[in-house]
Order: structure tokens, then C-alpha cells, then sequence
């Protein structure tokens, strides 16, 4: 309703009290001039508040306005914003999921930057790979390709991995940068992704045996523990966040004097893990850019799987450590030396 409609009574009350001034219902003057007086008072009031009403209004309306304004910016910012998560949804499939989370977050800057850092790096390929890109069709090669790589990259970030690249049917990543869970945690955390990885590959050898495939990939690995440049580098306009070091061409090289379906790893790693990794030491390799063979070991398996196998026992305590390997050691063998260390304990 109109605020001038809601003075409609107050108008007839004027008009009928100025109507008993102008009919001279008043005799003595004093009662006519008090009177007057009055009514002027209760004009000038309702002129007062008339004008308060109609401020009162016009700001109803501009909020009213305001508010509609309000609704259309906050719909059209909706709408970018989910078109912004859209293309973010995008663009995270081209970087490692830390990466990504770093520099979304702001904990990450873009821009030419890098330090250096005690890193475990892992390197995989696949073997006989031109030979089997030559015997299968593009298509059929494609989608192994892919399903290959999406099992092990799944594997990768389930262990904490940050996924450096992919070159061709190669894998590289690392551990313990952005995240870290200390250095010797990372070690031990690659080592048990790279066994899951080989695990799932035999499994997936069984998948593609049954689809067709006469010859299933196999792999060959690479560990190694070491400092490392890790950063962003290129150019303003493009740049790639990735490590550089002798360390990397190290692991490489691991990786490629690896046995079929075998991790090689580094001497460093091995003393990072060999509480947890059985081993066995192989002969140096000769890397370009180190003045020494690098020392290298096999992995053989995870303590804790093997003790469930049986074929190792260990015990630890505070000061007291025993490792049986019975794949090297006969149990009548073990037995002996266990009495041996028994008998130098009798007081």
C-alpha cells in the first residue's frame, strides 16, 4: 500500500477541524487561537511523517533493486566457478596430484624454482618395448599401454608417490618432495610400491594371457637415494616441475642392469631399508659421471611376507636381533648356531 493511503484518516480529521474553525464554532478567541495553534502542530507533524514514509519507501526499493543485482552477480559467479572446477578437473590429470594440490592450494608457487633435496627416485620400463610396438597393432598397443600405465600409476599415488613423468612406456617418480614422511620412511614406501607394482603386473599378465596377448610386458626397476635438484624448469611460458642430478642418471642405469621383473636398488636405499628388504648384492655397475662402481643390490621380498612364508624368522628386542634366512641357511644349521650362541650365554 502507498504511504499516503495510510494517512487518509488523519487528512479527513484536518479537513473536519479546519471546518470548525471556518464555521466560527469557536466564540472565545483564546479557545480559537490555542485551537489553530494545535492543528498547525499536528500538520506539520503529519507532513513530517509523510515525508519519512516516502524515504522509507524509496530505500525499500533500492534494496529491493540491490538485492535482485545481488542474485544475477551471485548466479554468474556460480556459474564461473564451476566452469573454473571443470577446467582445473582438466588440467590435474597433466600433473602429479601433489603438485597439483601445492599449487592450488597456494602452499606452491609458479615460477623458476628449485632446491635441493635428499629424494628416493624410481625408475620402471618396460622390456622388449620396440619389438612388441612392431608385433601388435596400434590400437590393440594403445590400450595395453594405457591399462598398463593407469594400474601402475593408480599403485603409484596409493604409496605416496609424486608421478614425474611418463617417456614412452618408461615410469619416473619420486618420493619425498612436496610431502615427505622422512627420508627413510619415503625409501621404504617406494620399495613396497614397486613389489605391489610387480605383483599387479603378474596378475595382469594372467588378464592379458586370456584376451589373446602371447607375449605380456615385463619390466625391469630401478631405486635409488640421493640429493637431487628438484623444481620447476623451463620458461616463463611453459615449464615442467621435475629433479635433475647424477643421482637420476643413477637410477636409470639401476634400472636398466635390473633382471626380468626385478627391482635393482642403490646402496644408499638398501641401508635406508635393510631392516625391512631382503636383498642380494650384485656387482657394481659403471655409471657415467661417478668415479666409482655403484654398489647395487637385488630385492628379494619384504621381511614380514617372507616370515610368513617361512622362510625367514626374526626376532628383535632392545638389544637383541636375530635375522634366520632359510633360504641360505639349512634349519639343522641355524639350529647349531643358535646353540652355539646359548651355551657362550651359561654363566
Amino acid at each position: 500500500m502507498p504511504s499516503d493511503d495510510l494517512f487518509a484518516a488523519e487528512g479527513k480529521v484536518i479537513v473536519e477541524a479546519q471546518k470548525l474553525l471556518d464555521d466560527g464554532r469557536f466564540a472565545d478567541i483564546g479557545d480559537r487561537t490555542l485551537y489553530e495553534g494545535l492543528l498547525k502542530d499536528y500538520q506539520k507533524l503529519l507532513r513530517t511523517t509523510r515525508r519519512l514514509m516516502r524515504l522509507s519507501d524509496r530505500n525499500e526499493e533500492q534494496l529491493n533493486a540491490l538485492s535482485k543485482e545481488q542474485k544475477e552477480a551471485n548466479t554468474v559467479i556460480a556459474k564461473h566457478n564451476k566452469e573454473l572446477d571443470a577446467l582445473a578437473t582438466k588440467l590435474s590429470k597433466y600433473l602429479s596430484p601433489q603438485i597439483y594440490h601445492s599449487i592450488f592450494t597456494g602452499a606452491q608457487n609458479v615460477e623458476i624454482a628449485s632446491s635441493r633435496k635428499k629424494l628416493t627416485i624410481f625408475f620402471s620400463d618396460i622390456m622388449n618395448f620396440t619389438e612388441t610396438t612392431d608385433r601388435l597393432e596400434s590400437e590393440d598397443l594403445t590400450n595395453l599401454l594405457n591399462r598398463y600405465l593407469t594400474e601402475m600409476t593408480n599403485i603409484a599415488l596409493e604409496y605416496g608417490a609424486t608421478i614425474d613423468k611418463y617417456i614412452g612406456d618408461a615410469i619416473m617418480v619420486f618420493f619425498g618432495d612436496p610431502q615427505s614422511k622422512g627420508v627413510k620412511e619415503d625409501a621404504v614406501a617406494c620399495v613396497r610400491m614397486a613389489l605391489a607394482m610387480l605383483r599387479r603386473l603378474s596378475e595382469l599378465h594372467t588378464e592379458w594371457l586370456e584376451l589373446g596377448a602371447t607375449e605380456p610386458f615385463h619390466l625391469r626397476m630401478g631405486i635409488n637415494t640421493g640429493y637431487v635438484t628438484v623444481g620447476n624448469f623451463g620458461g616463463d611460458e611453459r615449464m615442467d616441475y621435475t629433479i635433475i642430478g647424477s643421482c637420476v642418471n643413477a637410477t636409470a642405469r639401476l634400472e636398466f642392469h635390473a633382471d626380468t621383473d626385478s627391482i635393482l636398488i642403490g646402496h644408499e636405499t638398501y641401508s635406508l631399508v635393510k631392516d625391512e628388504v631382503d636383498v642380494e648384492e650384485r656387482e657394481p655397475i659403471k655409471v657415467k659421471g661417478f668415479a666409482e662402481p655403484v654398489r647395487c643390490y637385488k630385492v628379494l621380498g619384504l621381511y614380514e611376507d617372507l616370515e610368513r612364508e617361512g622362510s625367514v624368522i626374526r626376532e628383535e628386542q632392545d638389544g637383541f636381533k636375530v635375522l634366520l634366512d632359510l633360504k641360505k641357511r639349512e634349519r639343522a644349521e641355524a639350529i647349531e648356531a643358535l646353540q652355539a650362541i646359548i651355551e657362550r650365554l651359561k654363566p
